[in-house]
């Protein structure tokens, strides 16, 4: 499995209408992709949620290379490239992939993104109880992708009400447009 995520940071005046009919037109062509577990169409809004910035930040999870190869180099990435020029991906490993048979129903997501510090061993890192932290009753998914080349990680909660979560720089509630399966 494969992780995969591009932040396209919008200005704080763009107009997120665009975004929202983009996915509401689009949103299913990824419905049923070939090698997709899910994507999941995310935005921030400036001023909404308590975000500083308008954003549009697909997260996918990926069964297998070949999927997420065909997604790149087969011509469905361009439109991407078109719309909002080259992006960073941010590739990640799943170390944690627990979705609720509900979790098609989830409404937001928050990202707590983070670094992991050097240590002797990683046989009982923290990253491993993710799944297990407060208010996990009512999430519909837990996430953990890393990436040991940066030693970073982020974890997804996805929930179908807005979470009371504050916003800040290592933890994003985004509002999720569309799921793809």
């Amino acid at each position: 499995m494969i992780g995969m995520q591009y932040k396209v940071i919008l200005p704080k005046d763009y107009d997120m209408g665009i975004i929202r009919n983009r996915v509401q037109e689009n949103g299913m062509k990824t419905d049923g992709f070939n090698g997709l577990d899910f994507k999941a169409y995310l935005i921030t809004e400036a001023g909404k949620n308590g975000q500083l910035y308008n954003s549009y930040t697909p997260f996918y999870i990926w069964n297998n290379h070949e999927g997420m190869n065909t997604f790149l180099f087969d011509g469905y990435y361009d439109n991407i490239l078109d719309s909002f020029g080259w992006q960073h991906i941010q590739i990640g490993v799943p170390l944690i992939l627990d979705l609720d048979p509900n979790f098609p129903k989830s409404q937001y997501v928050v990202e707590y993104a983070g670094r992991i510090a050097e240590t002797a061993s990683l046989a009982d890192h923290y990253l491993l109880e993710a799944v297990n932290v407060e208010g996990s009753e009512e999430c519909l998914g837990n996430v953990v992708v890393y990436n040991p080349d940066k030693w970073g990680y982020s974890h997804f909660r996805f929930y179908e009400e807005k979470p009371d979560v504050e916003v800040s720089e290592h933890r994003t509630v985004y509002e999720i447009l569309h799921i793809s399966r």
